[in-house]
């Protein structure tokens, strides 16, 4: 009898230990759900787009982008932290996140408590443009115009706490600028605000605003990266253009409800990088402003942890608030 009881305990055990693999290996058994929780057009729906049916293609299932925009990234993240942990909802995240955490400190949700890193997917360059009615050329006389007219010009933003956002604050940190934000329901009706001259400045992603750039339909000033971006040659990094040490991106990741198994985690992770690092990937990405990211689970949690700091530090200098 002891004997039997023994071995129904180690076909149990062996069970229970196979368990995470062969979730792993039946993944997905139906369609995922990437959520965006931003407004369609921002660089976090044009990237899951491009991701989505890749993985389709590779685990057989669809990967369905779903936008659920509000309160500056917090209402879609909130809705993927209250969702099951079994991979079928995922979280399209980015620096707005790291940022939130000091920004926002009493949301719904803690970023490393509720979620788990997945993989990251890109990163790029952000882009200083103005309305061409202003008479600002250069990012000097940009300085020069708002140290002469405190609090006369304003800068648009998808939202309080996104990139643009507090690149817009670290802009007025290290020019030493009084610049008001006006925060925006999404980067769409931001852009849209620029062009039409409602607001006259902003800072968005370089892979969106180069081609209305180009056309003239704004005025590219300066770039956000430490070099100068292959997209726009000849226009100056920030930095270089007169706003020592100025420099800041946008990146861009995707993130899974905590308790999604591990397995899970490392599979999707595996798939992500096998796309993120090929080279015509790559090659069309870099032409966009965009530059692939390939990280392990435990390396994307660092660069996370990592980010969380940086931007306390930056909403600490600046005095950023949620509001703003």
């Amino acid at each position: 009898m002891n004997t039997i009881r023994i071995r129904v305990i180690l076909v149990l055990a062996a069970v229970l230990a196979n368990a995470p693999l062969g979730w792993a290996q039946g993944y997905p058994a139906k369609a995922v759900r990437m959520v965006v929780p931003y407004s369609p057009g921002g660089p976090a729906d044009i990237y899951a787009r491009f991701l989505g049916p890749r993985l389709q293609e590779a685990l057989g299932q669809p990967f369905v982008v779903e936008n659920r925009p509000g309160a500056g990234s917090i209402v879609g993240t909130d809705i993927v932290a209250k969702s099951a942990p079994d991979g079928y909802t995922l979280l399209v995240m980015s620096n707005t996140h790291t940022v939130n955490e000091s920004l926002i400190p009493k949301k719904p949700f803690a970023l490393m408590k509720d979620f788990v890193p997945v993989a990251p997917i890109n990163y790029s360059d952000l882009l200083l443009v103005v309305h061409p009615s202003l008479p600002a050329k250069s990012v000097k006389e940009l300085v020069a115009l708002a140290k002469a007219k405190p609090r006369g010009l304003n800068y648009a933003s998808s939202g309080n706490g996104t990139p643009y956002h507090m690149a817009g604050e670290l802009f007025k940190a290290l020019a030493s600028v009084d610049v008001v934000h006006v925060p925006h329901k999404g980067s769409a009706e931001a852009r849209t605000s620029v062009m039409g001259g409602q607001v006259e400045m902003m800072i968005d992603a370089i892979t969106t605003m180069a081609p209305i750039a180009k056309a003239g339909r704004v005025r590219a000033l300066g770039t956000t990266g430490r070099t100068r971006s292959a997209v726009l040659p000849d226009v100056p990094t920030i930095s270089e253009a007169g706003v020592k040490g100025y420099e800041t991106t946008i990146w861009l990741g995707i993130m899974a409800p905590a308790g999604t198994p591990k397995p899970i985690i490392n599979r999707l992770n595996a798939e992500i990088t096998k796309y993120t690092s090929r080279p015509d990937v790559k090659k069309t990405w870099n032409e966009q402003g965009a530059e692939p990211m390939m990280m392990t689970p435990a390396q994307f949690e660092k660069h996370l942890n990592d980010d969380i700091a940086k931007w306390a530090n930056v909403v600490k200098v600046s005095g950023a608030r949620a509001d703003q």
